[in-house]
């Protein structure tokens, strides 16, 4: 089926590296942030298995950043997250689900702790912005909240090191997994994180000013020449195989962080401040009534999952399917689902109602645990 294109507006942005993607070949987008995010280059396939033996930049602008600059930027930054970050240092990096007054997932950013009074929040597709701007002033914080000029550039794939430090220099492979530094790109400052959207390694560059965008990344492409570096994207296959969870698809705000599995990133009892610290206490003592689960499929390559699919047993509904595709690492299609507590135990068989017709789908731990 040919879908229709995409018409270009003031409200669907172009990034500063989207000329350079164009130019790569870029063959399909989404909208993310209100952001055009590629997809596709060569094909879900081909990227995906490039992506695990050499190196690609991803336009991954679209995670906007939520900027807290203030003296009780700390403060609110605590309110918006059940993660303790009391012992949060600047130059670190969290993974922090941010809640509701019901302990309901509005996005699972990154947090990036600059200094005392100031921090970015790399958001998921959600307007985050508009959260956070109402809790300040509800709360009439000593705070400014803003989108700042800033677009994250990532590298990713085994040998992003490399490519990184021919162009920062050697310095950059002694940042640690989920910290970041300061480096100098003509003349500007970067800020430059261990981290990304996938399991293969990498660093994700934190671009300040539009106009440096492209010489940014015309310089990596121009250093990775004899790396076989490629433009890229973040890869379906790769981060359901990997336990990525995407907002918006595996989760909602219908969900709270127990349910997505992540638990360990909600210490209820020491978070005092976190708007939905009381709901999670109450979903933390009782425990989850589902949670998100690794599926693999039988048969042969699935549809791309558009919509969820009801996972049954024994003719019932006891979850769904969010997310599915065919792993060729695997050899089977691996999928990302949302399974009731009474049939999420290792190696329970389900039925998955895919648009092909129904499957068997077994919950598979192995897929996240490798």
């Amino acid at each position: 089926m040919t879908l229709p294109f995409l018409s270009p507006s003031r409200r669907l942005r172009r990034t500063p590296f989207s000329d350079g993607v164009e130019a790569a070949g870029v063959k399909a987008y989404t909208v993310y942030n209100h952001m055009l995010l590629p997809t596709v280059f060569r094909s879900v396939e081909e990227d995906y298995r490039h992506l695990k033996e050499a190196v690609q930049i991803w336009d991954v602008a679209c995670e906007r950043q939520v900027e807290l600059r203030g003296p009780d930027a700390g403060r609110l930054m605590q309110m918006l997250t059940p993660r303790d970050l009391r012992g949060m240092s600047p130059g670190q990096c969290y993974y922090v689900p941010i809640v509701d007054e019901t302990g309901g997932m509005l996005n699972d950013p990154v947090a990036v702790k600059l200094s005392e009074e100031r921090w970015w929040i790399s958001i998921a597709d959600s307007d985050l912005l508009y959260w956070v701007k109402a809790t300040a002033h509800g709360w009439r914080l000593d705070v400014l909240v803003d989108e700042p000029d800033v677009s994250p550039l990532a590298v990713q794939g085994p040998k992003a090191e490399d490519l990184m430090a021919r162009v920062f220099g050697e310095s950059v492979r002694d940042v640690r997994f989920f910290r970041f530094g300061h480096f100098d790109f003509q003349g500007r400052d970067m800020v430059i994180a261990r981290s990304g959207y996938s399991k293969q390694g990498g660093f994700e560059i934190y671009v300040e000013g539009e106009d440096i965008g492209m010489p940014l990344w015309n310089a990596l492409m121009e250093a990775g020449r004899d790396l076989d570096l490629h433009a890229g994207c973040p890869n379906l296959i790769e981060r359901i195989e990997s336990g990525l969870l995407s907002y918006g698809n595996d989760m909602t705000d219908d969900n709270t962080p127990h349910e997505c599995g992540l638990g360990r990133f909600c210490n209820t009892q020491s978070a005092i401040g976190c708007v939905g610290r009381d709901a999670l206490l109450r979903v933390a003592k009782e425990g989850p009534t589902q949670q998100i689960r690794p599926i693999a499929i039988d048969g042969p390559a699935v549809p791309r999952c558009d919509k969820w699919w009801p996972l049954r047993a024994g003719g019932k509904v006891v979850g769904r399917i969010s997310s599915a595709a065919w792993s060729p690492d695997f050899n089977t299609n691996v999928a990302i689902g949302m399974v009731r507590m009474t049939h999420w135990d290792e190696g329970c068989v389900l039925e998955a109602e895919t648009p092909d017709g129904p499957r068997e789908a077994v919950v598979h731990e192995t897929f996240w645990n490798r």
